[in-house]
């Protein structure tokens, strides 16, 4: 438990800091990033050369790359945290009672968030740079198949820290793959305020099931988009084929298609052989699996996130049994309607238990950097304490401030 003292030690020098305090340890780490990307190349490659072998699965080996742009990617998403307002100290409201008491609610760090992930290794530098952003101390803990990216992202993090005069304890990266490791951090409540886990359903379960901490998470990505009967045909092929091929392996792209049953044929005959060139492989209703020789969608399709090319079509005969059947079955994630019905539009935006609800765009866009927050530590689909893309500003609390001139309690 010496590491997660430390760290928490380290939290109340981090979250005393100015805004000026943490940019600046930000502007190095982006400048770091680049300066060193030869070495950053080659420490992925060592992780693909063992993903190969051990034949990780091709949506986590997509996951797993970091070339060029997406190193770009990563350093842009440090400068857009830069230039974000510094949600700490914040006032959110403040007001006098009659009494003359003054009292504002400010914003504050949380403390030491532990972020457990498998994959990705761009979440290293994410969810470190938004934890400093916002003054928290971040523990890293990385999956098995990212140990050798995270090792030298975690060591960029590190210089960063100590060349700009903050804790280098601010941030711990940890890629031992023993699950003690995450059982000390899921037990650490002393130490540790909030875990965060981005990954599969057994990492989920596993951390929530186990965790003394409070857990914010997303279980799943089931994702739909429903084609009303209204919806413009180019656009509604677009949007259909965009959310489902453009990058299949993600949470925020669709598992489901749901068009209602007085539209639906003229846009799947453009839009089936799109699919089929591009590998993705159908399964329908039986009116659907019958008119274009696809397999007939199981019960259990409509509640599985495939994460591949692999998707369902279903009819509907309303909006609103789209609805239902996205209640039933969406994970609270990212849900679309394509339409150009306005009162439908209004009415599916109003009725969709999501995250993340779109008329008429793709559910490609739930993500941190596409809403304006730089990156993200995460995506919540639970109700408390945040919902949807976790920014800097997610990654903060409140408390009261009251200021007086002797008032006593009678």
């Amino acid at each position: 438990m010496e590491m997660f003292r430390e760290m928490k030690e380290a939290s109340k020098v981090l979250m005393a800091k100015t805004t000026g305090d943490k940019d600046k340890t930000l502007r190095v780490l982006a400048d770091n990033l680049l300066k060193n990307k030869e070495l950053i190349f080659a420490e992925n490659k060592k992780d693909l050369e063992v993903a190969e072998k051990n034949g990780l699965a091709s949506s986590l080996v997509d996951r797993l790359v970091i070339n060029e742009k997406r190193l770009n990617d990563m350093v842009a998403g440090v400068h857009d945290i830069i230039a974000q307002d510094d949600p700490v100290l914040t006032v959110e409201k403040g007001y006098q009672r009659p009494n003359g008491l003054i009292i504002h609610k400010v914003r504050v760090p949380i403390g030491v968030i532990g972020i457990i992930y498998e994959s990705r290794p761009n979440v290293t530098i994410d969810a470190a740079a938004l934890c400093i952003k916002s003054g928290n101390c971040a523990f890293l803990r990385g999956g098995k198949e990212a140990r050798y990216s995270n090792a030298v992202l975690g060591k960029i993090l590190k210089e960063s820290l100590m060349q700009t005069g903050l804790p280098e304890n601010c941030v711990e990266t940890v890629y031992d793959p023993d699950k003690t490791v995450m059982m000390r951090l899921l037990k650490a409540k002393d130490y540790v305020d909030m875990i965060v886990p981005r990954g599969g359903d057994g990492l989920i379960s596993f951390v929530s099931e186990n965790s003394l901490i409070p857990v914010v998470k997303h279980d799943k990505g089931i994702c739909h988009v429903y084609i009303d009967k209204t919806a413009n045909p180019e656009m509604a092929v677009n949007i259909a084929y965009n959310a489902k091929v453009q990058r299949p392996g993600v949470c925020n792209a669709m598992e489901t298609l749901l068009i209602h049953k007085d539209n639906p044929y003229k846009i799947l005959d453009k839009l089936v052989p799109l699919y089929k060139k591009a590998d993705v492989i159908l399964k329908g209703t039986r009116d659907i699996a019958e008119t274009y020789g696809i397999e007939l969608a199981q019960d259990e399709d409509w509640e599985t996130e495939y994460l591949d090319l692999i998707l369902s079509i279903k009819t509907v005969g309303s909006m609103n049994e789209a609805v239902q059947h996205i209640n039933t079955y969406g994970s609270m994630h990212s849900e679309a309607i394509v339409t150009e019905d306005y009162k439908t539009a209004r009415d599916f935006m109003n009725a969709v238990d999501a995250a993340a609800v779109y008329v008429n765009a793709s559910t490609r866009f739930t993500d941190g950097a596409e809403f304006g927050l730089g990156a993200e530590i995460g995506i919540s689909t639970q109700k408390l304490h945040c919902r949807g893309p976790m920014g800097a500003y997610d990654l903060t609390t409140t408390k009261y401030m009251v200021y007086g001139n002797g008032q006593v309690k009678d």
